[in-house]
């Protein structure tokens, strides 16, 4: 354990030198798995990124918020709760009950086991967070990217878009088939993404997206992109939830279940 500790403490520390900075440096170490960075290092690297989890590293999942400087990334406040409880409901995950953010520029991001990216306005990476993303994404890291406009002409659908394009290459983001395995990684969803009550009241660009896209490295999702809203569908008071006919937080189960066991 203090091995491993200490190589991630001089990863980071590699990671934060403008030496590395300027060669555009990416964390990977010869011989890890694809599923990366955090998998490898194990709890090492969460106390070593996430210092405030030091007393707390057998959680299997906690959720994690990125900040990044272009846009507002603090939306959906309550929807992280609500996706850890239904965690909490239906599996037998070690759960971290509170909200992580962090800055998508911080190289502690990249120790992650799951990262959640919304917002509504521009998404332009600057270099730090081009960099963190890029190499999180493609040394197995998943992140979920909702857009909050529900809109595929909307501001932060484009700039999103034209980022990943620009990282990962044009073609990279692609419509998920309903038959990918995120449809049946816990609960089943033949008909593939569930809709929200945003597209279905017809705000937004006024229509129901039956496909959800992605970028896949190695065979596996690692970036997960919506225009559905799930943040806002997903973002009430906890207590409110047994007033639905459908816990619709099924979903993020799904999600989350995919981001750990694919």
């Amino acid at each position: 354990m203090e091995n491993r500790e200490s190589v991630v403490r001089a990863r980071l520390a590699e990671s934060r030198s403008p030496e590395s900075r300027r060669s555009g440096f990416s964390p990977t170490m010869p011989g890890l798995h694809r599923r990366g960075f955090l998998q490898a290092l194990g709890a090492a690297a969460v106390a070593v990124a996430f210092p405030s989890l030091r007393a707390q590293e057998n959680f299997d999942f906690w959720f994690t918020r990125l900040q990044y400087d272009s846009g507002d990334w603090d939306v959906d406040a309550r929807m992280p709760s609500n996706l850890i409880t239904a965690l909490i409901d239906y599996t037998n995950l070690r759960v971290d009950p509170k909200e992580h953010v962090i800055r998508l520029a911080d190289p502690a991001m990249l120790a992650a086991t799951f990262c959640y990216l919304a917002g509504h306005t521009l998404v332009e990476f600057n270099e730090a967070e081009r960099r963190n993303f890029e190499s999180y994404v493609r040394n197995g890291g998943f992140v979920f990217v909702d857009d909050c406009n529900h809109d595929i002409d909307g501001l932060f659908a484009t700039s999103f878009e034209a980022q990943m394009a620009a990282i990962f290459g044009r073609d990279a983001l692609k419509k998920l088939p309903n038959s990918h395995p995120l449809y049946s990684s816990f609960f089943r969803f033949p008909d593939g993404p569930p809709a929200t009550s945003f597209e279905l009241n017809g705000w937004g660009d006024d229509l129901v997206h039956d496909y959800l896209k992605a970028v896949h490295i190695d065979g596996r999702i690692g970036v997960l992109y919506s225009n559905k809203d799930y943040g806002c569908e997903w973002d009430y008071d906890w207590r409110n939830k047994r007033f639905l006919a459908e816990d619709n937080t099924r979903f993020a189960v799904n999600i989350v279940m995919y981001a750990l066991n694919a």
